[in-house]
């Protein structure tokens, strides 16, 4: 008793008094007592094993409370669309990954409704987006960072590659590939032709998939249209051709969308930092 008290910087009375405590509460008696010293029954023996147990998940639980608040270290589960994803998120990945090694991202790639469902049932951490609606979802809360725009595009080869000063109306005879409608960028398209009367071209090749997209642009007498954002970071880019339009086609927030109720991890808020440092970068060179 008197050893136990010196190693916990107390008394032996105190020391007593606890083990009387223990003996008490669990109804059994925890020591023998004896000329050779202090000896632990078989019932104090079973609380000395699971004691050591408890104390040692005790501090593993410490050390993974502690990797948890490291800022870089960890996983970081973004959610958005194919284009984002191609661009501005995986500069911001990089961006990160330059940094701190020990980050591991997981992007999930889908649209709206998909992604949204991935927010609420807690699959990824947060989603950058492009809002098709206002947020009015009370649980969810929505950060701008920045304001992307859309570009008609061809590849470098294509016959209205250097033409200027082009209306949307003089393209409506040639082919196109573009996303569905119902697609984010679709719909910018749909609404677009909507004002000079028009409807998807005749001669469209409909195709959501981002990678289709590019290849019919760099192999064929396509048109289509991407997000400038796309351009900016995606070095599938490198072969296209931004058409020079007279009228723009429209603009939309680009953001991250997080859950109110939900606490933020050290590591996904180094990304969002990497987001909103990326986001400022977009801004000034665009001014």
């Amino acid at each position: 008793m008197s050893k136990a008290a010196k190693v916990l910087n107390t008394v032996q009375r105190v020391i007593s008094r606890s083990i009387a405590e223990l003996e008490y509460a669990l109804g059994v008696r925890l020591l023998d007592r004896g000329r050779q010293g202090v000896k632990p029954t078989e019932y104090g023996r079973a609380l000395l094993d699971g004691s050591t147990a408890v104390f040692d998940n005790l501090r593993q639980t410490m050390k993974n409370i502690e990797f948890l608040t490291n800022p870089t270290v960890g996983n970081v589960r973004v959610g958005c669309n194919p284009f984002l994803a191609a661009s501005f998120v995986s500069a911001a990945v990089r961006r990160v990954g330059q940094q701190h090694q020990g980050i591991t991202f997981h992007l999930e790639t889908g649209y709206a409704v998909e992604l949204s469902t991935h927010l609420d049932e807690r699959n990824v951490d947060l989603l950058i987006t492009r809002p098709t609606q206002p947020i009015s979802d009370e649980r969810a809360a929505f950060e701008f960072l920045f304001e992307d725009s859309y570009s008609i595009v061809v590849g470098a080869q294509h016959t209205w590659a250097m033409r200027r000063s082009i209306e949307l109306v003089d393209l409506m005879d040639q082919q196109w590939v573009l996303p569905s409608p119902e697609n984010s960028t679709g719909a910018v398209m749909m609404e677009a032709f909507r004002k000079i009367g028009r409807g998807y071209p005749p001669k469209t090749v409909v195709v959501d998939l981002f990678a289709v997209r590019i290849s019919l642009l760099l192999t064929g007498p396509f048109i289509s249209v991407f997000p400038a954002s796309v351009l900016l970071f995606s070095t599938m880019g490198a072969g296209l051709k931004v058409l020079s339009m007279k009228r723009a086609l429209g603009r939309t927030q680009v953001g991250i969308l997080t859950l109110k109720n939900r606490a933020i991890r050290p590591p996904v808020q180094t990304f969002i930092d990497s987001c909103r440092h990326l986001a400022m970068q977009m801004t000034r060179r665009a001014t």
